[in-house]
């Protein structure tokens, strides 16, 4: 068992997948872009190579309190920078692009960002438009970015470059602070009529559970998302009077309890730890049923910092996706482990400037 990754599920073995590493003599061989992955905490960069992947990663703290145009001047300068010292190296000419994630709705055609979380003020703003701007203003570097929701480009990323290649079907499940989602249908990003599909942290699976994210009621986010995790944690310790703690983990009257403590605790030996990573398992496998009724996609790759608990986590979303599902829909189920792990965004954003996949 390998916990940071998790087992996987209906398959006897991994499929290989791209170590991201470089290798002698393909520098320069093939296309490179720049891949963006811009969040509320950091902007991450990278320089992926097609054929030899990523050949430098760079992480820098988003500057929220400069707004928007602080934020994409910011963006232009990582851009430059980066772009210049592999310019000469990999060539002008083998160059593809330039390709940013972002959270919130996007919408693809006009490039317009809608309310992404963690970003204050932001509202509608023509991000992709802004960011070409600035790199032909401060920069001379005349590139039309490629803009995409940030779950979407890590679905992306892990189909191009990591566990999803060897699917033609598949869904991306992102479990960190909230879960979202991102889909590939006959290699191809599948984004829907309005930009909004794969978004199975909106699912509802208790319409009349007392959790509310978004204003949404019992939606998986709301249950599995961490603060719905931490919230589960302790409702239920509190609840069992007879159940300990172990203190050095989760601190005194658990005021350290988090995701990664009840992950520690479990691995412990401690029942109510374990049975908190049960429910979050069994209420990811309802949802992935949902997805497998509705849209007959058998093939799911899970990712995010909380995946990390691996088989607490993989082997009942696995159980729980079988009971939920007719036996004929069995066949071919799998549910594995993203293979990029926090760099599936990079590496995403960067396959859309050279991949079929967008």
């Amino acid at each position: 068992m390998v916990r940071q990754r998790g087992s996987i599920f209906g398959r006897s073995s991994p499929e290989p997948v791209n170590s991201g590493e470089s290798e002698e003599g393909n520098e320069g061989m093939s296309r490179w872009a720049l891949g963006i992955d811009l969040g509320g905490t950091a902007v991450k960069i990278a320089v992926i190579d097609e054929a030899a992947g990523m050949l430098e990663h760079e992480r820098h703290p988003t500057r929220v309190e400069a707004g928007p145009e602080g934020v994409v001047e910011h963006i232009a300068s990582l851009a430059f920078s980066m772009y210049s010292r592999f310019r000469e190296r990999l060539g002008e000419k083998h160059f593809a692009g330039i390709g940013l994630g972002a959270p919130g709705a996007v919408d693809n055609e006009r490039g317009i960002l809608s309310y992404p979380p963690n970003l204050p003020g932001w509202k509608q703003y023509p991000l992709k438009s802004e960011l070409q701007k600035v790199l032909i203003r401060d920069h001379a570097i005349n590139c039309l970015p490629i803009l995409e929701n940030d779950a979407n480009i890590a679905a992306c990323g892990e189909a191009v470059f990591g566990a999803g290649k060897a699917f033609r079907d598949f869904m991306m499940i992102t479990l960190g602070t909230g879960v979202g989602g991102g889909i590939i249908l006959d290699r191809k990003l599948y984004r829907g009529t309005h930009g909004t599909a794969g978004e199975i942290g909106c699912m509802a699976v208790d319409y009349s559970g007392e959790r509310v994210h978004a204003g949404l009621r019992g939606s998986v986010e709301s249950l599995i998302g961490k603060k719905g995790i931490i919230s589960m944690g302790l409702d239920m310790y509190h609840s069992n009077e007879k159940v300990s703690w172990a203190e050095d983990i989760h601190g005194r009257d658990l005021c350290n309890l988090s995701p990664r403590t009840l992950e520690k605790a479990a691995y412990r030996g401690d029942p109510v730890a374990r049975e908190v990573w049960s429910k979050v398992g069994t209420i990811l496998g309802v949802g992935l049923a949902g997805v497998i009724a509705l849209m007959d996609i058998r093939k799911f790759v899970v990712g995010g910092g909380i995946s990390g608990a691996g088989d607490l986590i993989f082997s009942p979303a696995f159980k729980q996706m079988k009971q939920s599902t007719l036996p004929s829909m069995h066949e071919g189920m799998e549910l594995v482990p993203a293979a990029l792990g926090n760099r599936a965004g990079v590496y995403g954003a960067a396959a859309l400037c050279f991949s079929s996949i967008a």
